[in-house]
């Protein structure tokens, strides 16, 4: 079995656990120089919580174990292709490569259809979330807040 193998399975096994406890069929693991940081299933059901995919769960997992919201040079492996949700957070991450195995597809046909969020990013739907700018003023106070802060108190 070859490395891409061993940590694909490392996820395929997580996701079992995950179904097993009725949550989606999801797992992923992440990796660094070719050892496992960090591996997770779906966990929406359990924790009736929306955001608790496999790939977020892995990246918060792999986050604390390594001290760093940086995980530049690290490997996720998911078992489907990472929703829009799980993409930009494996971008905001700095994760170097995802490997998945099903497609948003393979998902889809299973009633995990993720179809209705790739045409809102991409402008084919009209179905939006009402948007509002307000109170502009007290927030950029904040900003202004976090430039003043000394660079050693950031980190």
């Amino acid at each position: 079995m070859g490395k891409d193998a061993k940590f694909m399975q490392a996820a395929i096994d997580d996701a079992l656990k995950g179904i097993r406890k009725g949550n989606g069929p999801f797992g992923a693991a992440i990796t660094k120089n070719w050892k496992l940081v960090a591996v997770a299933h779906n966990t929406v059901m359990q924790d009736h919580d929306p955001t608790c995919h496999a790939e977020m769960n892995a990246i918060r997992k792999a986050c604390r174990k390594l001290g760093t919201n940086n995980l530049d040079g690290c490997v996720i492996y998911s078992t489907a292709e990472p929703c829009p949700m799980c993409f930009a957070a494996i971008h905001w991450a700095r994760i170097s490569k995802v490997v998945y195995g099903c497609t948003a597809e393979d998902a889809a046909k299973i009633g995990f259809d993720d179809v209705r969020f790739y045409d809102i990013m991409r402008g084919k739907s009209k179905d939006t979330i009402a948007n509002q700018r307000a109170y502009r003023g007290a927030c950029i106070k904040l900003f202004e807040a976090w430039v003043k802060k000394p660079t050693h108190e950031l980190y």
